[in-house]
């Protein structure tokens, strides 16, 4: 009878040990390029938002939706009658901003903070200014 035996080579536990290695890094890159990703998209958000209130702004009238696009994981883009006006509640913290030219006092009347909610990533916002009127309100 004979017996068989399985040997396995240093070259092969170490080839096994570098692929392990290898996949492990993958995952960890793939996780790093996401969360880059959504930092991405937040300041476009942000950076998007704030041009399309100064072209308001800037109109003697105008009310226009815009639609925008943020990660899911934002669950509301809220506004506060502080220097750093915007921020947003989500499952991590995610650092606001300042948007400039809009009424903020208007906004946050009823309720400080002012809050509209995201749905699966998109948000609507109607930013409106009427004649007469220096500052630019942003609704739901």
């Amino acid at each position: 009878m004979k017996r068989g035996q399985m040997k396995l080579s240093f070259g092969m536990i170490f080839s096994i040990f570098l692929i392990i290695i290898f996949i492990a890094f993958a995952f960890y890159a793939i996780k790093k390029v996401v969360a880059v990703q959504k930092d991405v998209q937040i300041k476009q958000f942000m950076t998007r938002l704030q041009s399309n209130v100064d072209t308001a702004w800037r109109a003697t009238d105008s009310n226009k939706v815009e639609e925008y696009i943020l990660p899911t994981k934002i669950k509301a883009v809220c506004f506060r009658n502080q220097e750093e006006n915007l921020f947003f509640i989500s499952s991590s913290p995610i650092p606001g901003g300042k948007i400039k030219h809009i009424n903020i006092e208007k906004m946050t009347a009823e309720k400080d903070p002012f809050c509209i909610n995201t749905s699966e990533g998109r948000i609507s916002l109607q930013l409106k200014k009427t004649y007469g009127e220096n500052l630019v309100e942003i609704t739901k």
